[in-house]
């Protein structure tokens, strides 16, 4: 990205540029990556998950658990940093979370998860960054 443009100024192919095929299509086409094919997934050192379209912070480490599903899951986003809206693709209804920065798709929130949310982020790990704490 440039220093003069936000991630929300770029235009589809300027995000192609600034992104790999696989975070293109999941952050910008609302795709989904292989369950257990991101390493982020086994990442449970201290730090910070970050939108890797704009690097805006989205989850602490210490929200993040096993969910056994194959994506990294988290209890809970820092405040602010998301955005959600109702999805019936697949012939479903699902919550689909989306970076509040950058709009970029991130996974859905589901209401099986541990307290003290009760709540899975299930974000696609090719779309985060990670940030170990120093």
């Amino acid at each position: 990205m440039t220093s003069q443009k936000s991630a929300t100024d770029l235009t589809a192919g300027q995000w192609c540029m600034t992104l790999t095929p696989e975070q293109q299509s999941v952050l910008r086409e609302r795709g989904t990556e292989p369950p257990r094919s991101s390493p982020l997934d086994k990442e449970y050192r201290t730090g910070v998950y970050r939108c890797v379209g704009c690097g805006t912070p989205l989850f602490e480490s210490a929200t993040k658990f096993n969910s056994g599903s194959g994506w990294p899951s988290f209890f809970a986003p820092l405040p602010g940093a998301l955005g959600t809206h109702v999805d019936h693709s697949l012939g479903m209804t699902r919550t689909e979370v989306h970076c509040a920065q950058c709009s970029g798709h991130l996974g859905h929130v589901f209401r099986d998860g541990p307290q003290p949310t009760g709540l899975r982020y299930c974000i696609n790990g090719v779309v985060l960054s990670f940030e170990p704490a120093e």
